[in-house]
Parts: C-alpha cells; sequence; structure tokens
C-alpha cells in the first residue's frame, strides 16, 4: 500500500513558484551580469558608446546606494523609535504639564500653568464653562517670564463648587492673550507611528512626548 507524503505535490509547486518569484528579482551583480554579456555580444563594428557605459555604471551604483540607504533610514527610525518610548515609560507616575485650552476638573481641582512672556503685566486666568460663559478668574499678579502655576479649587465666583467636568481656559498677560496648560500624572504611554509616543496624561488624555513643557 502507497503512501502519500501530506501536501508533497503542492509544497514542491509552491517552492518551484517561490524560486521563479526570486530568480524573476534583479539585484545588483545581475546587472552587472547583463552589462558584461552585452560588451561580449557587441557588434565588433559598432562597439557600445563608453558613455553609455559609464552612464549604466553609475545607474546601478546609484540604485545600490539608494537600497542601502532606505535600510539605515529604516533601522535607525525603528532605533528612534524604540529610544522614544523608552524614555516615555520613565514618566509614568510623573506629573507633566501640556498645552491645552481646557482641562478636567476632579475631586482635587485642576492644575495648570501659563506661559508669561517677558514683562507681561498681570496674568488673569479665565475658567469658562462648554458656552464660553467666565465662571471663575484666576489673578496671578505678575509673575517673571516662563511657566507659571495655577491652581483652580473647582468653585466659581460665588464660591459654589462645580460639577466635575470639562473646563475651558483662557489667559492673558496684560492686554496680551497667551498660551495655557494643565497639569497631569502620566498613567501609561503608548506608540503612534510616524507621531512618536504617546502620553496618557490623567485629567488631558493623550498627549504627545514632544508637547511635555514640563515635567514635575
Amino acid at each position: 500500500m502507497s503512501s502519500m507524503a501530506i501536501g508533497g505535490p503542492a509544497t514542491s509547486s509552491t517552492a518551484q513558484a517561490a524560486s521563479l518569484g526570486k530568480e524573476k528579482t534583479l539585484n545588483q551583480a545581475d546587472f552587472l551580469s547583463l552589462l558584461v554579456q552585452q560588451m561580449r555580444n557587441q557588434d565588433p563594428t559598432k562597439p557600445v558608446d563608453s558613455s553609455q557605459m559609464v552612464s549604466q555604471l553609475a545607474q546601478i551604483s546609484q540604485v545600490s546606494a539608494t537600497q542601502a540607504l532606505q535600510t539605515s533610514f529604516d533601522s535607525l527610525s525603528q532605533s528612534l523609535q524604540g529610544n522614544q518610548l523608552l524614555q516615555a515609560s520613565s514618566l509614568v507616575g510623573h506629573r507633566v504639564t501640556v498645552p491645552s485650552q481646557a482641562g478636567q476638573l476632579q475631586a482635587g481641582g485642576l492644575d495648570g500653568a501659563v506661559n508669561v512672556p517677558a514683562g507681561g503685566g498681570t496674568v488673569l486666568v479665565q475658567v469658562t464653562d462648554a458656552s464660553g460663559n467666565v465662571l471663575r478668574t484666576l489673578n496671578l499678579g505678575q509673575p517673571a517670564s516662563g511657566l507659571a502655576a495655577f491652581h483652580w479649587d473647582g468653585k466659581d465666583e460665588g464660591g459654589t463648587a462645580l460639577p466635575a467636568g470639562t473646563y475651558g481656559l483662557k489667559a492673558q498677560a496684560g492686554n496680551t492673550a497667551v498660551a495655557t496648560y494643565v497639569s497631569g500624572r502620566v498613567n501609561g504611554v503608548s506608540m503612534t507611528g510616524s507621531d512618536g509616543a504617546y502620553l496618557d496624561v490623567d485629567g488631558f488624555g493623550g498627549a504627545l512626548l514632544s508637547q511635555v513643557a514640563q515635567i514635575n
């Protein structure tokens, strides 16, 4: 009684197809071989123009160099992503400050910062509702230039505690509008392709590692 190997003929056909597929791919050695054959079989009365030969060799070298450069870039990109993720993971458990025009009011209030310009004058931070109505104004005085931290206790101008949720932030130094930031604890990190490492910031959400303005 004869036995048949499972997948014998099919496996052989697949291997042959794969082999033929590889043979159809030309590499640098194949180009050089074709060039040599062209020189051997050229018409003695009409030899190949030397300038054309040089041009063909230059094209071969350019293709090879481009492929090698692409391989190097791919390797460098993977290495940089790995390093960025490792760097981002060290921030887990720390508090970071990222740019935002809104923040999440939680049980402990809302912490943030304002980017104060030099000689900006009195700095005011306004907390607004979804309709843009001002609920509370925080007077930070005249802090030094740079990031000036603030804390909102979650109460309106009348001292009434407001419910947890998202509130808008606006700030000005003198008569100039300035950027606002929110602070939160980093709960985790992740990678998102070309954008790089993302931080899961408590009370904010996802923030790029490159957006971090301050680490506490």
